[in-house]
């Protein structure tokens, strides 16, 4: 192991470290239980030598934004214990490549997209499978429309919801937000993920099994766990303030 790696693997071990102390202080101030809450590291515009370096510090889930970036690197760490989570805008044209390596899409927000997922799956190598999906809920969006962060308006989601569970290859498992730049919500990301948690509580009543809740970044994990957060999103505060590719 070079310098660089063992000086690489100290600075994300320390990381680690902090926000496992945030996350662990944040549960223990709502009452909740730290095994509540799930930590996945995003790791867009770093290497897979770092995935591979957290994976060996404990890591099990990981996250993608793009996937011209994420699924060289799901390739290049195939041999790891991973989730892989996309957690990006994704259009149709990516489907195929995004189903060939992730296991949960949390950012479904169309039917064409449910569709398109459902199709790829059931064409894919690893058809035997589901694949976890989340409901994307914009939290700046009018009534039936799009946010400007991706997700749809929260009259829209129990759509969505009946979309994901009648297709073949796919399984619902909750909802996703970003806490919204613009509209109400803005600058408030406790009333936003407080708003989440209400919208999963009536989409729990007709699904059941869909509990997860995945809400919160570096910035606001202790705003969303306080709300009930059961994955957490987690990037910077690991990975170190992003200025370009690596």
């Amino acid at each position: 192991m070079t310098d660089r790696t063992e000086e690489r693997r100290a600075e994300l071990a320390a990381n680690l470290a902090r926000v496992e102390q945030r996350i662990a202080a944040a549960c223990a101030a709502a009452g909740r239980a730290r095994d509540e809450v799930t930590l996945i590291v995003v790791t867009k515009t770093y290497p897979a030598s770092d995935v591979r370096i957290l994976s060996e510090l404990g890591v099990r889930q990981v996250a993608e934004n793009r996937d011209q970036d994420a699924a060289p690197k799901a390739g290049a760490c195939g041999d790891l214990p991973l989730t892989w989570h996309f957690v990006g805008q994704l259009q149709t044209n990516k489907v195929r490549s995004v189903v060939g390596y992730a296991d949960v899409v949390h950012s479904v927000d169309r039917v064409r997209l449910v569709e398109a997922l459902s199709a790829a799956v059931m064409k894919s190598p690893r058809a035997d499978r589901e694949l976890g999906c989340l409901v994307q809920v914009a939290l700046d969006a009018e009534s039936g429309a799009q946010g400007t962060r991706g997700g749809i308006a929260p009259d829209a989601v129990e759509g969505i919801a009946e979309a994901v569970t009648a297709a073949p290859g796919l399984r619902l498992d909750g909802l996703m937000t970003v806490a919204p730049l613009a509209g109400a919500y803005a600058g408030q990301p406790r009333a936003a993920f407080d708003r989440l948690a209400e919208i999963s509580s009536c989409l729990r009543e007709m699904h059941p099994a869909a509990n997860m809740v995945s809400a919160g970044m570096s910035a606001d994990l202790e705003e969303a766990v306080a709300a009930g957060a059961t994955h957490v999103r987690i990037g910077s505060a690991v990975l170190g303030v992003r200025t370009g590719l690596r």
